[in-house]
């Protein structure tokens, strides 16, 4: 129970601190940068997939090693390694094969998937701790 307690608070962070960034605070960046790339509407379901499949790595990469040490560290540097490592193949396979996709653009989305994916990652992981403390 405690795994799914950490899989629901991981993904509510994950997701509302992803709608504040893409939504608000870099909105303007991103659609300056890849504009004629993006949609009028996001597709629904493929971002339903990418949060579900992206979380399921969070839990086994970042939160299952956190709860084996018990140490929000290990599920904070766990999960901003993981965020990196996606959204570095992400970006950079961008940067190599489509045409203006920015250097500024994958330095940002890469610092931005490992900080994202770190605070989600440690935020579910002490959110499951705390409310399945015995």
């Amino acid at each position: 129970m405690k795994f799914v307690t950490a899989y629901i608070a991981t993904g509510a962070v994950f997701l509302v601190c992803d709608m504040v960034w893409l939504g608000l605070v870099a909105k303007g960046f991103y659609r300056s940068r890849v504009g004629g790339l993006l949609l009028e509407d996001f597709n629904l379901p493929a971002a339903l997939a990418f949060y579900l499949i992206y979380l399921a790595g969070v839990m086994l990469f970042a939160a299952l090693p956190a709860f084996n040490a018990g140490s929000w560290k290990v599920a904070l540097a766990f999960g901003a390694a993981f965020g990196f490592f996606a959204y570095a193949t992400y970006d950079l396979t961008n940067l190599a094969t489509l045409r203006g996709w920015s250097v500024s653009l994958t330095i940002v989305d890469i610092a931005w998937g490992a900080v994202l994916t770190g605070t989600s990652a440690t935020l579910g992981y002490l959110a499951a701790k705390f409310l399945h403390a015995s």
